[in-house]
């Protein structure tokens, strides 16, 4: 299967995706997840409190499980006295709210800093991918050159990374140095938490902004990413950004508006995450 702008292979796993995937993490509404459904998405990413998300898809499966790819994952708590929550005991709790026996790509979530993927993160999650339960596994990370090293040591089958106009590091840290192995690509923050559909400080008054569905574009237009997450706060956002982004690929011109664009972006809000 050829990938073009909204349909591709999710990489090693070669399960056709819908590239534009969804995340409830703002409580869109059961009835935007029923209307993704409807339109075609079949990558849904969810926490364990995402129970929208959870109760829809629970109904819907049933017995076309495999035309689905769900993923979720467990928390690292960024605490030395906490650590993260076991690898193995998440993936089992989301198994029971799902009513289902396998996770396609199962994470761990938040690896802000490499520290963070101690040997006992490792292990935990070599055994979540050897027990059956899983497709692949993957972390959510902003370290490139992590996520890179651990793909290239085969410890990931996917990746869920930051990706977006202000933050293109991706282009020359990860996207040409990936493995042979072909790990997924998963972009998340391509809004930047809504920073980049607004005006910067210092920007002229009248210039131009970009939309949230130029922002998914934007990311979608690369070809590395397989799949761009998508996390609206309601029906009338998620058809917005839906009917913007099958207009496909944008064009060189709006390229390197998001470009200059997410430059301003990063130099007003640079140590934002």
């Amino acid at each position: 299967m050829e990938q073009d702008f909204l349909r591709a292979l999710l990489g090693k796993l070669e399960t056709p995706v819908c590239r534009l995937g969804l995340s409830a993490t703002y409580r869109p509404g059961r009835v935007t997840i029923h209307k993704a459904l409807d339109e075609g998405l079949n990558y849904f990413f969810f926490f364990g409190f995402d129970g929208q998300m959870t109760s829809v898809l629970r109904d819907a499966i049933g017995s076309e499980r495999e035309r689905y790819v769900l993923a979720t994952g467990s928390y690292n708590y960024h605490s030395a006295l906490l650590g993260h929550q076991n690898l193995r005991h998440a993936l089992e709790k989301r198994l029971r709210q799902l009513h289902t026996d396998y996770i396609d790509v199962f994470h761990f979530l938040g690896v802000t800093k490499r520290r963070y993927f101690t040997p006992q993160v490792r292990e935990e999650l070599q055994a979540v991918r050897e027990s059956g339960l899983v497709r692949g596994v993957s972390i959510s990370t902003h370290d490139r050159l992590l996520a890179v090293e651990l793909a290239r040591e085969g410890v990931l089958d996917a990746m869920m990374i930051r990706y977006n106009a202000a933050h293109r590091g991706a282009e020359t840290e990860i996207f040409p140095n990936l493995p042979d192995s072909d790990p997924a690509v998963v972009s998340y923050t391509a809004t930047r938490w809504s920073y980049l559909v607004r005006r910067p400080r210092g920007y002229p008054k009248d210039g131009r902004i970009p939309t949230a569905g130029m922002c998914y574009r934007f990311v979608l237009s690369n070809p590395a990413v397989d799949v761009c997450l998508m996390a609206p706060t309601s029906l009338r956002q998620f058809d917005a950004n839906l009917e913007e982004v099958r207009r496909g690929a944008l064009a060189e011109e709006d390229m390197q508006f998001m470009r200059a664009f997410g430059d301003a972006v990063y130099r007003d809000y640079k140590y934002f995450m």
